[in-house]
């Protein structure tokens, strides 16, 4: 970008985007949030206010087509990541989108494949493969210290959807999939990172919250708000991703990780409670019991550990981890990951779940289309 600072868009304006993003955008030195884009005129007048944001938009076409931005972060609905990533990737433009990436698959391979022909920085927002104990246990197993993997077990609780009121994310034309695309994506992700390519998977879906109807009174196709999937990995091993959004977890924030990854060589295991635990723990074969691995200076950097939030509060906000670090690619002409191709995989998992789930048998990803 020169000397200058990257001319940052955000198409959001949500708890979401306040919290997450642009206190991460307001601590980079490269990055400059020139504008921002909202359905209602108020609200963005005044989170713009808020952020000494100088231009505020209620049309996204006209934020991009002003010419004020090099790059855009989209965080609205699944239902409009396609369609303003593709206007943005038409104007040139760097994208930094949350996940799931799109509705279904046909939507993200367009944004995958468009963003590969024009060639600017595009990425996707899977949160948790930024946090110290999922890159603890990255690095542990890049050194080899399962050997060859066989088996993964990553569970994702949480008691979010036990509310029976409407929420757009249980909105199927909203969502494009219930929790299995929301919550789900992301250890499907973390699944995929960890030991590769998900080959096939089979997958129930539960509905075991009656949902509201919308507040219009128009009747709508519910998302799950369960996942149990059953995963085949490429390279043979074999893993279970369960998320859940009607767990009861007493924790501060109502959620809690496991992590579960056997190989030839060893064990390792991971959990968080979201409270004050962020813990690795692994046995090699011939060392002994399982023990803590404690998380080493380097991964922890500069953030805070004695609370869960303090530490991703840090890493989001002020080491160079996924927002920020999509500004840095865009300075330094780096690939950002996770890349919109490491999404499309993620994507096409979501779409054999549900296939799978529906006709009640074992579906291959690469058949997704």
């Amino acid at each position: 970008m020169g000397d200058r600072p990257v001319s940052i868009g955000v198409a959001n304006t949500s708890w979401w985007a306040d919290l997450m993003y642009m206190p991460a955008f307001k601590n980079h030195p490269d990055a400059n949030v020139v504008a921002v884009c909202g359905r209602d005129p108020e609200r963005t007048r005044a989170f713009a206010e808020k952020w000494d944001i100088p231009h505020y938009f209620t049309d996204f076409d006209a934020m991009v087509d002003s010419g004020l931005v090099d790059a855009v972060f989209i965080g609205t609905i699944n239902k409009y990541h396609h369609p303003m990533t593709m206007k943005a990737l038409d104007a040139g433009l760097h994208v930094l989108c949350e996940k799931p990436l799109a509705m279904n698959v046909a939507e993200a391979q367009a944004m995958h494949d468009k963003a590969v022909s024009v060639g600017t920085k595009c990425m996707a927002t899977f949160t948790y493969r930024f946090m110290p104990t999922a890159r603890y246990v990255k690095r542990l197993l890049d050194e080899g210290y399962i050997g060859k993997p066989y088996q993964l077990n990553l569970r994702y609780y949480t008691g979010t959807a036990r509310a029976a009121g409407y929420e757009w994310r249980f909105d199927m034309a909203q969502a494009g999939a219930g929790m299995v695309g929301d919550i789900g994506s992301h250890f499907i992700y973390l699944a995929q990172w960890y030991y590769g390519e998900i080959e096939s998977v089979m997958c129930m879906l539960g509905y075991h919250i009656e949902r509201a109807d919308r507040p219009d009174g128009v009747d709508y196709e519910r998302g799950d708000d369960s996942a149990s999937i059953l995963l085949q990995f490429k390279n043979g091993a074999q893993g279970v991703v369960v998320a859940t959004a009607v767990g009861y977890e007493d924790t501060p924030l109502g959620q809690t990780h496991h992590m579960e990854l056997h190989g030839s060589e060893g064990t390792l295991y991971s959990f968080i409670d979201w409270d004050t635990i962020q813990q690795v723990r692994g046995a090699r074969v011939g060392e002994g019991m399982i023990k803590e691995l404690p998380i080493p200076d380097d991964i922890w950097g500069s953030v805070r550990h004695d609370t869960v939030m303090n530490t991703y509060k840090d890493t989001f906000h002020q080491e160079n981890h996924m927002a920020r670090g999509w500004v840095t690619s865009i300075v330094e002409d780096a690939i950002p990951e996770p890349t919109f191709a490491e999404a499309l995989h993620v994507q096409k998992v979501i779409a054999a779940c549900q296939v799978s789930a529906k006709e009640g048998r074992r579906v291959y990803v690469d058949d997704m289309v």
